[in-house]
């Protein structure tokens, strides 16, 4: 599975990504930890089960990151140059460990770079779903990517 060059996209292409993630206990206590984010709904059961939710939540910013790291495979691997910014990240549900996620992708937006002859910026909105195919995280994402033809 190779990314895609930027002038093989177009406005409204859209992928389903085939990797699928099982959120463990593991998962979100390592990123948590790593991150130095001591929320106790991340961390403490007994806080979490006093909370609305019952349970530990997993924390938003892993969710986030396994929605972009799901599509990477399909959308940029090999031709990403960088990613430009992360706009308009929602979190309409939340995740629970022992959610089964999985990503779609929608091209929103192509430019060709002013910049840099030979690349463009591509605009995913990325969606992330649970079992349950509710929405569990939402974004825009600008991403640099090479042409397959070069600039002449």
């Amino acid at each position: 599975m190779a990314g895609r060059f930027f002038d093989e996209w177009q406005v409204g292409d859209t992928l389903t990504h085939d990797l699928r993630r099982t959120v463990t206990e593991t998962d979100n206590l390592l990123f948590s930890t790593m991150t130095h984010n001591t929320q106790p709904l991340h961390l403490d059961a007994e806080a979490a089960r006093a909370s609305e939710f019952g349970r530990i939540l997993v924390n938003g910013t892993f969710t986030f990151a396994l929605m972009v790291g799901l599509s990477v495979g399909d959308t940029t691997l090999g031709t990403l140059v960088a990613n430009l910014g992360y706009d308009k990240v929602t979190m309409p549900h939340p995740v629970f460990i022992g959610d089964t996620l999985r990503a779609r992708t929608e091209v929103v937006e192509l430019r060709p770079s002013r910049s840099r002859p030979g690349q463009g910026i591509v605009t995913f909105r990325h969606q992330l779903h649970n079992q349950r195919d509710e929405i569990v995280c939402d974004c825009l994402r600008s991403a640099l990517l090479r042409s397959r033809v070069p600039a002449t």
